[in-house]
Protein backbone atom coordinates (compact mmCIF):
# COMPACT_ATOMS: atom_id res chain seq x y z
CA UNK A 1 0.00 0.00 0.00
CA UNK A 2 1.77 3.89 -0.62
CA UNK A 3 -0.57 6.11 1.24
CA UNK A 4 0.26 9.59 0.95
CA UNK A 5 1.39 10.93 4.26
CA UNK A 6 0.94 14.17 6.15
CA UNK A 7 4.92 15.90 6.58
CA UNK A 8 6.19 18.60 8.45
CA UNK A 9 8.10 21.06 5.99
CA UNK A 10 11.88 21.09 8.14
CA UNK A 11 14.06 22.82 5.42
CA UNK A 12 13.62 24.08 2.07
CA UNK A 13 16.84 23.03 -0.05
CA UNK A 14 16.24 24.54 -2.76
CA UNK A 15 12.93 25.90 -5.29
CA UNK A 16 11.91 22.32 -5.91
CA UNK A 17 13.27 20.47 -2.86
CA UNK A 18 12.76 20.68 1.14
CA UNK A 19 12.95 18.14 4.04
CA UNK A 20 10.05 16.74 5.75
CA UNK A 21 9.87 15.45 8.85
CA UNK A 22 6.71 12.44 9.83
CA UNK A 23 6.91 10.43 13.43
CA UNK A 24 10.66 11.32 13.63
CA UNK A 25 11.52 10.00 9.94
CA UNK A 26 13.63 13.06 7.68
CA UNK A 27 13.61 12.70 4.33
CA UNK A 28 13.86 15.05 0.90
CA UNK A 29 10.76 15.66 -1.46
CA UNK A 30 9.73 17.51 -4.00
CA UNK A 31 7.73 21.01 -3.68
CA UNK A 32 7.77 21.62 -7.36
CA UNK A 33 4.04 20.48 -7.72
CA UNK A 34 3.23 23.19 -5.25
CA UNK A 35 5.25 26.47 -6.72
CA UNK A 36 2.00 28.62 -6.09
CA UNK A 37 0.93 27.72 -2.32
CA UNK A 38 4.61 29.51 -0.78
CA UNK A 39 5.81 26.63 1.62
CA UNK A 40 7.85 27.39 4.41
CA UNK A 41 9.65 25.59 7.17
CA UNK A 42 6.58 24.63 9.81
CA UNK A 43 3.84 23.88 6.98
CA UNK A 44 2.18 20.86 6.36
CA UNK A 45 2.30 18.37 2.78
CA UNK A 46 0.75 15.58 2.09
CA UNK A 47 3.15 13.36 0.44
CA UNK A 48 2.97 10.45 -1.89
CA UNK A 49 5.53 8.63 -3.32
CA UNK A 50 8.14 11.65 -2.66
CA UNK A 51 5.85 14.50 -3.96
CA UNK A 52 4.35 17.07 -2.28
CA UNK A 53 0.52 16.82 -3.78
CA UNK A 54 -1.10 19.18 -1.51
CA UNK A 55 -0.54 21.93 1.47
CA UNK A 56 -2.23 20.97 4.73
CA UNK A 57 -2.76 22.60 7.62
CA UNK A 58 -1.66 21.17 11.10
CA UNK A 59 -5.22 20.12 12.64
CA UNK A 60 -5.93 18.01 9.06
CA UNK A 61 -2.30 17.31 9.44
CA UNK A 62 -2.55 15.51 12.60
CA UNK A 63 -6.16 13.97 12.42
CA UNK A 64 -4.82 12.17 9.23
CA UNK A 65 -1.57 10.43 11.22
CA UNK A 66 -3.87 9.70 13.77
CA UNK A 67 -5.96 7.71 11.66
CA UNK A 68 -3.14 5.81 9.46
CA UNK A 69 -1.85 4.87 13.15
CA UNK A 70 -4.77 3.30 14.14
CA UNK A 71 -4.32 0.63 11.26
CA UNK A 72 -1.09 -0.76 12.97
CA UNK A 73 1.14 -2.27 11.08
CA UNK A 74 -0.21 -0.33 7.45
CA UNK A 75 1.68 2.93 9.13
CA UNK A 76 4.75 1.09 9.97
CA UNK A 77 5.07 -0.41 6.76
CA UNK A 78 4.47 3.31 4.91
CA UNK A 79 7.07 4.94 7.71
CA UNK A 80 9.45 2.16 6.65
CA UNK A 81 8.99 2.77 2.66
CA UNK A 82 9.21 6.44 3.15
CA UNK A 83 12.20 6.54 4.75
CA UNK A 84 14.07 4.73 1.93
CA UNK A 85 12.86 5.92 -0.96
CA UNK A 86 14.80 9.04 -2.55
CA UNK A 87 13.68 11.49 -5.12
CA UNK A 88 17.41 11.71 -6.94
Amino acid sequence: MCLGLPCEVITLLDDDLAMVSVSGVEREISIGLLKDESIQPGDWVLVHVGFALSKIDAEEATQTLDQIKKMGAVFDDELDAFAQREIR
